[in-house]
């Protein structure tokens, strides 16, 4: 379920009550074709256990996403002759279903896909740079003690 009590279309997937054309399943992980690709062998993993957001994935489980995302990512550049991949997770804003997923999209040079990271917002100086480092120092600090 998800937290607005509505059913979780990946947890239909992973408990094999909604079809899906998948490529990988491991006790902790299902990669299958994203319905709605970028590219043909657009594929989503997705862990077994519902979770929203990857903090929320536990930890033991962050290294095998890794190594499960490269092993889908070989694969699929194998398999659709892609020149490289795009791996993108998104966490709650772009995220269309309320499942932690990592997309793995092949791409190829001049493909037309246009991804644009920005407007860019520049530090206004390195003092300011040096202040927001401190903080997420001083966060992760308190979450490593």
């Amino acid at each position: 379920m998800t937290g607005r009590d509505q059913p979780c279309a990946f947890c239909a997937i992973v408990a094999g009550e909604a079809p899906a054309h998948e490529v990988l399943r491991t006790e902790r992980f299902v990669a299958f074709l994203d319905v709605k690709p970028l590219f043909h062998g657009h594929v989503l993993v997705v862990p077994t256990t519902h979770v929203v957001t990857f903090d929320e994935l536990p930890a033991p489980y962050a290294a095998e996403l890794a190594v499960t995302t490269q092993q889908v990512q070989r694969a699929v550049e194998r398999a659709t002759g892609a020149d490289g991949s795009l791996l993108i997770v998104n966490n709650v804003v772009s995220q269309s279903v309320p499942h932690l997923h990592q997309h793995v999209i092949p791409r190829r040079r001049r493909d037309g896909l246009r991804f644009w990271l920005g407007p860019r917002h520049p530090y206004e100086g390195a003092e300011h740079a040096a202040g927001v480092a401190a903080g997420i120092r001083e966060a992760l600090a308190a979450d490593l003690s």
